[in-house]
């Protein structure tokens, strides 16, 4: 028996990524089909290819569908979401790239198995694929569980107390660093048709203030570097947090209650302060919140106005946690020295965005640097959750229990 043969398409559709190429119905297959969605950088074939054709068509896109229940959507751009999903027995997305609400998979008869990545899973509804009789199995991030050797070289797991962090922490700080350092400006204007040199002053981080809004596991990652590595006071802020659970979070991660400090080594290491005052103390906002209704547009006009002149704001999180008209207007107006946006409310970001201009940090203009959702899109972390998803694959197909469920 051959391997099978991953079909490809990529195509555009009103503007954002869709697709118009109909793959084949279940109604000429004897044998189940699994699309793969959202595989951008063409990854996923290396962890499939082992499984006969005769046992399971699959097709990748490497483009992206919009969210069905987004606003924006239309009702001809939902009709194509629709067409594209309904032949598959198998779905495999990319984290929450795709939603899949119970509108989308009531439309899904053929749907039996949903495999998602990552551990966040707010856009899937649960309750409605159970009602459908649809499986839905997860792939955390923790490896194979069976043995076989993984394709790719091992890396080290680190705790966190001894270096560890998850790959958005890494690029949380490549983004302050970045904003803080010129390195985006100044890279642009040295190849820029001027040919020029330094483009302004960088910005010190040594002893400022570093404000994380939600203190959960990566946004005390992202802490605990920041007092590490240039001794900053960290001022923290969630609905629901007190001194008492970020004391807790300091310890979990390897830090003293108090005194992380060392020009008041007689605060908290990590200090619960009330919305307003982070905002308005915080030399650098960087934001790890977890998106509900009730956190849409926390950061909005009044917090953006709150914030000093010179603070730079960074987004690794989730997109709508920004309301974006309120983001533009500062930073059009140069209110504060920067941002960094990881995320967006439409992804892929698109093409006629204001976000895409070259012109910020010209004329007033604040500084702005964007990144394509890289803060998961990491070699090791990717092909593991591939792995994981290609060890469930083969559970299915053999009729054994499956790893991870989420339903």
């Amino acid at each position: 028996m051959g391997a099978f043969k991953i079909e490809v398409f990529t195509t555009m559709l009103n503007g954002r990524w869709a697709q118009s190429l109909h793959p084949r119905s279940l109604a000429t297959q004897a044998r189940p089909s699994m699309a793969v969605l959202d595989d951008y950088l063409d990854i996923a074939k290396l962890h499939f290819s082992h499984i006969p054709a005769s046992e399971l068509s699959i097709t990748a896109f490497n483009d992206s569908l919009p969210a069905f229940n987004h606003p924006q959507t239309s009702t001809s751009s939902r009709r194509t979401i629709i067409d594209r999903l309904k032949p598959y027995t198998i779905i495999s997305s990319m984290r929450e790239r795709t939603p899949f609400p119970r509108e989308l998979l009531q439309e899904l008869p053929n749907l039996k198995l949903l495999l998602a990545t990552g551990t966040q899973f707010e856009t899937f509804d649960l309750a409605a694929a159970t009602e459908l009789g649809i499986s839905v199995a997860a792939a955390p991030g923790r490896g194979r569980t069976d043995g076989k050797p993984s394709q790719r070289p091992a890396r080290p797991k680190l705790d966190i107390k001894k270096g560890g962090s998850h790959p958005t922490t890494q690029h949380a700080w490549a983004l302050i660093l970045a904003l803080a350092r010129n390195v985006a400006t100044d890279d642009a204007v040295m190849k820029g048709p001027a040919k020029g040199w330094q483009s302004q002053l960088a910005i010190g981080l040594t002893g400022t203030t570093l404000g994380v809004v939600g203190l959960g596991r990566l946004g005390a990652a992202v802490a605990r570097i920041g007092s590490l590595a240039w001794g900053m006071r960290v001022v923290c802020w969630s609905e629901n947090l007190t001194q008492e659970k970020a004391n807790r979070k300091a310890e979990e991660m390897g830090l003293p209650i108090s005194g992380g400090n060392p020009l008041d080594p007689n605060v908290p290491t990590f200090t619960a302060v009330s919305k307003d005052e982070l905002f308005e103390t915080a030399d650098v906002v960087s934001l790890h919140y977890v998106l509900s209704e009730r956190s849409r547009g926390i950061v909005g006009t009044k917090e953006l106005a709150q914030m000093k002149q010179s603070a730079l704001l960074v987004n690794t999180s989730r997109g709508p946690l920004i309301d974006d008209t309120a983001l533009y207007e500062a930073l059009e107006k140069g209110r504060i020295r920067g941002a960094a946006l990881d995320v967006f409310d439409v992804e892929p970001l698109p093409t006629d965005s204001p976000w895409r201009s070259t012109a910020w940090g010209t004329k007033g203009r604040s500084n702005l640097i964007i990144t394509p959702h890289m803060g998961y899109v990491e070699d090791g972390i990717m092909h593991t959750w591939y792995e994981e998803t290609a060890e469930n694959l083969e559970r299915w197909l053999r009729g054994q229990p499956l790893l991870h469920r989420l339903n």
